[in-house]
């Protein structure tokens, strides 16, 4: 399918679907996963495991977004810049991740054993998730605190199991960024 006809089949099916057309909008959907899994794998190649998440992820986003696209500008030029901003929030992620493996001293106060520290640390750790919303705090607390699955989240929550993994996401980055900022 030529490049023209591959957006005017997506603009036709995305707008039907804007219109209430369930059909259409899945069939948009699943076109569109398809298109960007190749786009994504172009932009990513060194991390093929990452594209799946990466897809999910704009996908939603373009779920919640939808409101915003104008019927009559081109629909995958929209497409492609929420994919863009998910791919510098992931590679903004790998690089701070990657700071988090550096090795560290042994004099750093990590590793105290004191039942206070351990409070202490309790504390601050539900003080920082109660600054972020429900949609992010919840699978965090769900999934990495009480070992709950993800698919056992969504069901507890009411959420989409990707809504789920993207509030896990978006919640740790959004703390990494807080503990970053105070202790600077």
């Amino acid at each position: 399918m030529a490049r023209n006809d591959a957006e005017a089949v997506l603009h036709d099916l995305f707008v039907r679907g804007l219109g209430g057309d369930a059909a259409a909008y899945r069939d948009f959907l699943q076109k569109l996963s398809a298109h960007l899994r190749a786009y994504l794998a172009r932009r990513l190649f060194g991390w093929p495991d990452e594209v799946e998440d990466l897809v999910q992820e704009c996908l939603l986003a373009m779920h919640n977004q939808r409101h915003t696209y104008q019927s009559d500008q081109p629909l995958t030029a929209w497409v492609h810049a929420i994919a863009r901003y998910k791919m510098i929030d992931l590679l903004r992620a790998k690089s701070s991740r990657e700071a988090l493996h550096e090795p560290l001293d042994d004099e750093l106060a990590v590793f105290a054993e004191s039942a206070t520290e351990a409070s202490d640390a309790r504390r601050d750790l539900s003080g920082l998730l109660e600054t972020l919303p429900d949609r992010h705090r919840l699978p965090i607390v769900h999934v990495k605190l009480q070992g709950l699955s993800v698919a056992e989240t969504a069901k507890l929550t009411g959420m989409s199991e990707s809504a789920v993994k993207v509030g896990i996401h978006r919640g740790l980055k959004a703390l990494a960024l807080k503990i970053g900022k105070s202790s600077s």
